[in-house]
């Protein structure tokens, strides 16, 4: 059966945790909120320009975009990704002016934040003149669509290096021209550095020898719930440099990594051997590496979803992945701002009953809080700030688990450090799986699959069956209501 695979997105000696130790809670840290930024590399380039554009009040300073595309480029359709996405040519290219409408529809719904937010961002695009897999045509859209939110001033493009499809650096990694795992390439060009110096304007000398501060191994399913299910990593890592482990205030950077690039495929080359953490050494930059891993259904290249591999809003800030990352950054930032010292984590937090489509925790009363916001996943819950010390979350899937974390909020709208995650799972049976046998035509003409581009994609996972005619034959099994996935029923 033919299937397409989206392409690989493609030492220091700082202190680092056992590699027998357990993942810890992610730490939070004194963090100027003006200064977190993100950056990112093919699926991860397109995942940047998604947290960048839908939490553009979070992801502020600006955003670095290696070999991706204009937001929602694929517009939820495999065949798009791998197509007007990826391979574009000057008749097949992102379609931008949608794209834009797009999102300045959404803007307007509160589906993502305000884009008056990206005004004062500044980007620093990269593509290199012959990377095969995401072509320069869709970089160059990329710098259309941003120049429709933020001046030319603002935008940096450099498109005239001779790199392949990989992560560019001055010291480690492949040839230039080379294309193959890990997916970094010494090209003597320093990209994380010039991204952040764009990004943040002058910074000290990077560090060329030994790492001052901390990698850190932290728990990602306390941002998602059953995170393999959804194509992340159990565990995400996290560079401190020792001054923002004193208490000093810093800067966050997110770093998202390609597809083939997760530590099941590279181990740690991505979140050590990029040259982010030298310029992050000296500059008070606590960098941000989550990881996602590799599954049969729908994503074996542990890619990030900027297709619709997962989830329908994948986009937006509601989207499963999307939601995770923010709330790391959320809780990387929740140990005071300004000086101003934020409240301590709520104690106590336990789950109080469950039904089949409801959570109901408690907790404790923290000093000096004016209220309280309640998060599953990462994401805010309540819609106002909580005077209880009890809340019950409804609306929830049956059989299903989730993950939540309360925070104290001071009478000046702060929010402190995020309580321990607490785990729940909702009763019921959940969804009865059933497969279907049959021809690609009749899966598309049941409402099971859709057509793309000639080809047959499974309604939901989108993932590719092959040639949407009567000759090639499929199983898809579904899962949950309007979600199918090749194969049969567990």
């Amino acid at each position: 059966m033919r299937s397409i695979v989206l392409f690989a997105l493609g030492v220091g000696g700082a202190a680092v945790q056992s590699a027998f130790a357990a993942p810890v809670a992610l730490p939070s840290y004194n963090v100027d909120p003006a200064l977190t930024s993100v950056s990112g590399l093919s699926s991860g380039g397109f995942m940047a320009v998604q947290l960048h554009v839908a939490f553009s009040a979070t992801f502020k300073a600006g955003a670095g975009i290696v070999a991706g595309g204009p937001y929602y480029c694929a517009q939820g359709a495999v065949g798009t990704a791998t197509g007007p996405c990826m391979a574009a040519t000057s008749i097949s290219k992102p379609a931008t002016s949608t794209l834009v409408s797009t999102t300045n529809s959404w803007a307007s719904q509160g589906l993502i934040d305000p884009t008056s937010n990206l005004a004062n961002s500044r980007v620093y695009l990269y593509s290199g003149t012959i990377d095969s897999t995401v072509k320069q045509l869709v970089m160059n859209e990329a710098d259309t669509y941003y120049k429709n939110y933020i001046a030319s001033a603002n935008i940096f493009y450099k498109n005239n290096l001779a790199s392949e499809h990989a992560m560019v650096t001055d010291y480690f990694g492949s040839g230039c021209s080379t294309k193959a795992s890990p997916y970094i390439n010494k090209c003597n060009f320093d990209l994380a550095g010039e991204i952040l110096k764009w990004i943040y304007g002058p910074l000290n000398a990077k560090n060329t020898g030994t790492l001052g501060g901390s990698f850190v191994e932290f728990n990602q399913a306390e941002f998602i719930a059953s995170p393999a299910t959804h194509g992340m990593a159990s565990s995400g890592w996290a560079y401190v440099p020792a001054s923002c482990g004193s208490g000093q205030q810093c800067k966050v950077h997110v770093v998202v990594h390609g597809c083939q690039q997760d530590p099941t495929k590279i181990q740690d080359k991505y979140y050590r051997s990029t040259g982010y953490n030298k310029w992050a050494d000296t500059n008070g930059i606590i960098m941000l590496y989550p990881q996602t891993a590799p599954s049969s259904a729908g994503n074996p290249n542990g890619c990030w979803d900027w297709w619709g591999y997962d989830d329908a809003n994948y986009a937006k800030k509601s989207g499963r992945q999307m939601a995770a990352i923010k709330g790391m950054v959320d809780r990387v930032s929740a140990g005071g701002g300004g000086g101003g010292g934020a409240l301590p984590a709520p104690a106590g937090v336990n789950v109080t009953g469950v039904t089949s489509n409801s959570v109901a925790l408690a907790w404790s009363s923290v000093s000096g809080a004016a209220g309280y916001n309640v998060y599953r996943g990462g994401t805010q819950v309540n819609s106002t700030l909580l005077t209880a010390l009890a809340y019950t979350d409804t609306g929830l899937a049956p059989a299903t688990a989730y993950s939540y974390t309360v925070r104290a909020v001071d009478a000046g709208g702060q929010a402190g450090t995020a309580s321990a995650a607490v785990n729940a799972t909702t009763t019921g049976t959940g969804y009865t799986c059933s497969a279907t046998t049959s021809s690609n035509y009749a899966h598309v003409t049941a409402g099971r699959a859709l057509n793309s581009g000639g080809y047959a994609l499974a309604k939901g996972s989108n993932q590719n069956m092959g040639l949407n005619n009567t000759f090639y034959t499929t199983t898809l099994a579904q899962t949950s209501a309007g979600y199918y996935v090749i194969g049969n029923c567990p």
